[in-house]
């Protein structure tokens, strides 16, 4: 088992908690690591219009829809309160980011660069989180029990990615 309190910032951490919470809503890994990452900037993007720093988009994105889609067909998933922007692609549906799809192997990289040798532990003590909620009930209760386990930034902390605690004690004691 690792460590029981890392520092990391959140961004890594939604993307993984969203990645986590997409598989368990039937995407496959691939998918779910595009959707994962996309959430975390449509995140970063929100908290930047609310400082001020990125103006809000002129066209939001569209609801999400659960249907077959056709080659190189845009539509949006709802994870974790987001309407992400998505693409059917030959290698299957991947979240888009500027309009171009998102490279799930590119996100894996960037999960295991920013959690290190704690990436399986923090993962599996996701997926043990995720697996106590019925699809449905995690669908909409995902967002909300991340913000019961997000790293916690100490208070006067200043600076976009500022690095936090992650205690997964409390990840674990989650499931209900």
């Amino acid at each position: 088992m690792t460590q029981r309190i890392m520092k990391i910032n959140r961004a890594p951490v939604l993307t993984l908690w969203a990645t986590v919470v997409a598989e368990r809503l039937g995407f496959d890994r691939d998918t779910a690591l595009t959707l994962g990452k996309s959430v975390a900037g449509l995140n970063a993007q929100a908290k930047g219009q609310r400082l001020g720093i990125f103006e809000k988009p002129k066209d939001p994105p569209a609801a999400a829809v659960s249907k077959a889609h056709k080659p190189d067909e845009q539509f949006s998933v709802a994870i974790l309160g987001r309407s992400v922007p998505t693409v059917q692609t030959p290698q299957g549906v991947r979240a888009t980011t500027k309009g171009k799809p998102v490279d799930p192997a590119s996100v894996q990289r960037y999960l295991e660069q920013k959690f290190g040798q704690d990436l399986a532990d923090v993962q599996a003590a996701m997926e043990k989180l995720a697996k106590a909620y019925k699809p449905d009930e995690l669908a909409a209760k995902a967002y909300t029990l991340y913000e019961q386990f997000r790293p916690i930034i100490p208070e006067g902390t200043r600076g976009w990615g500022a690095k936090g605690e992650l205690n997964l004690d409390t990840i674990r004691a989650l499931p209900k």
